[in-house]
């Protein structure tokens, strides 16, 4: 995200022994505890300013933004902001408040305080930090009131409810010690329904949260008191615990043993779209993808709806680099990619590859757990051998395989990198400005890609956003249009989210502005 995208391992030896842990010792789900299923390491990071990773989904019940993404109205809501207006040109922001909100240190929030988070955001300048590039000040005339002056017209409501970097928190809550440090060994400052009661690395429950008493929003009704984060790295684990409810909800399992609850009378299922798409990102800058018709020839080798029926309605055809839903999305693009083996086998032999030449080695490397990337991994070996191609594929805990990525080392780095991407808020730029502009050394630009007109071109097309909505939606057009043609990535597919929850669980719905977030403030347990 730029983070690792939570996948999901299937190996029987591995759920053997997890299904052993919970069966002789872990307590089951408590009807006022909701329990978070996931297969991987949950708190990759601490400090709201800089994360930028899986810690996401108990982030986001820990800390709030001024507003929140609504998917049904398509538009900003006010959140930590009681409201919120711009001036006609869009270029000046004002944000009033909610009163009587403090911080989980007890310090009331005031204009100043999130001033001051926000401040501390740019200046890291780390994570998703890019997102307050049209900020030129901030100003507090009172302690409600916040204004944005821009230098250029910005969707600052929309800014202001992205799932990274727009977080408000204390900046004054470590005291005199390091704030980054504090932050890393555990805690958290924010304003939201939940605070970090425990937090132990690499244990099957790695964090615990429990009820803020003095949350704004109050404690009428039924709420969960506790929400646990658990780390269950096999899907039969998964289903295990929740067939026999041990937990409250299973973020995926994989499309049989989700469909395996269809008729159960504790567990429910849901799907719904996301706007969280499955990349193969194609090293541009060394080894044999560094040639054009080579990429394209990877590209056409690849049965797209072969993909997609493996993988059994959790998946939709992607074309473009924009998901579905999201405005700069396009059901067609000039240089989409299709199965054409006879085309890909012409390109590989251009380039003295292919069947009777070269044999054509690459090394193509996923998250380790994730059984769709296992799955897709696999599909590509196999189609692409009998074009005379040997794909070597590598399995990596995620942060191996983003060092491995960003080696600086050219020989070290693989040929094409799985990953997901999704939107830090409701914009197409968040692919483009992360993956496709021009990085040295590499943080997110994992295909090397260099192009110095994009670059001008993905920075004019946000710069409109706010003020001519039509031209930026004919530019991401123009945009996409040229990556296809240049293949730094194939777009393979975007994710059908398939969840998993006891019956007991009443509220949840999907907001693909959060990807896998469950706000369980808005749940309500009811067995």
């Amino acid at each position: 995200m730029r983070r690792s995208r939570i996948g999901w391992f299937a190996a029987v030896v591995v759920g053997a022994f997890a299904l052993a842990t919970w069966a002789t010792g872990a307590s089951g789900a408590a009807d006022n505890t909701f329990s978070y299923v996931t297969v991987t390491q949950v708190m990759v990071g601490w400090d709201p300013a800089t994360s930028y990773s899986n810690e996401i989904i108990a982030m986001s019940n820990m800390y709030e933004t001024l507003t929140r993404y609504n998917p049904t109205t398509k538009t900003a809501k006010p959140l930590l902001a009681a409201s919120f207006k711009s001036n006609k040109a869009g270029t000046v922001w004002t944000f009033k408040l909610r009163k009587g909100v403090t911080f989980h240190t007890g310090r009331p929030l005031t204009a100043q305080a999130a001033k001051a988070a926000i401040d501390r955001t740019r200046a890291l300048k780390q994570g998703a930090a890019y997102i307050w590039d049209s900020v030129k000040s901030i100003s507090t005339p009172n302690d409600d009131t916040l204004i944005f002056h821009l230098k250029y017209p910005a969707p600052l409501d929309l800014i202001a409810s992205a799932d990274y970097a727009a977080y408000i928190y204390d900046t004054k809550a470590s005291g005199s010690q390091n704030l980054g440090k504090w932050f890393a060994a555990g805690h958290d400052a924010g304003t939201g329904p939940y605070m970090v009661q425990s937090w132990q690395k690499g244990q099957e429950v790695e964090l615990r949260q429990v009820q803020y008493p003095q949350y704004w929003g109050g404690w009428k009704g039924a709420h969960y008191t506790e929400v646990d984060y658990w780390v269950v790295p096999s899907v039969t684990t998964s289903a295990q615990l929740i067939r026999s409810g041990k937990v409250s909800f299973v973020e995926r399992l994989n499309p049989q043993l989700w469909a395996s609850f269809k008729n159960s009378s504790s567990v429910r299922t849901t799907a719904s779209p996301s706007w969280q798409n499955l990349l193969a990102l194609l090293n541009t800058k060394s080894g044999p993808l560094a040639d054009l018709s080579v990429r394209q020839a990877v590209a056409h080798a690849l049965d797209y709806n072969g993909i997609i029926g493996a993988l059994k309605g959790s998946a939709h055809r992607q074309i473009g680099i924009v998901p579905p839903g999201l405005w700069g999305h396009f059901d067609h693009l000039p240089a989409s990619p299709n199965y054409n083996p006879s085309k890909a086998k012409a390109l590989l032999n251009a380039a003295g590859y292919g069947p009777g030449k070269q044999k054509l080695n690459l090394v193509l490397t996923y998250v380790q757990g994730d059984s769709d990337e296992q799955l897709v991994s696999t599909l590509m070996k196999s189609e692409l051998a009998p074009l005379n191609i040997n794909l070597q594929v590598q399995a990596m805990q995620w942060p191996v395989q983003w060092a491995k990525g960003k080696s600086s080392n050219l020989s070290q780095r693989q040929d094409i990198f799985l990953f997901y991407w999704w939107p830090d808020y409701a914009d197409p730029y968040s692919w483009f400005v992360n993956i496709f502009q021009t990085e040295n050394p590499p943080y997110f630009n994992l295909a090397y890609y260099s192009n110095p007109k994009v670059d001008a071109m993905m920075k004019t097309a946000e710069r409109f956003a706010a003020s001519n909505r039509p031209r930026s939606v004919t530019l991401y057009r123009q945009l996409q249009t040229t990556l296809l043609q240049d293949a730094p990535v194939i777009p393979l597919y975007v994710q059908q989210y398939q969840r998993t929850m006891l019956k007991s669980v009443s509220g949840f719905t999907d907001n693909p502005a959060y990807p896998n977030v469950t706000f369980v403030y808005d749940l309500r347990p009811t067995g």
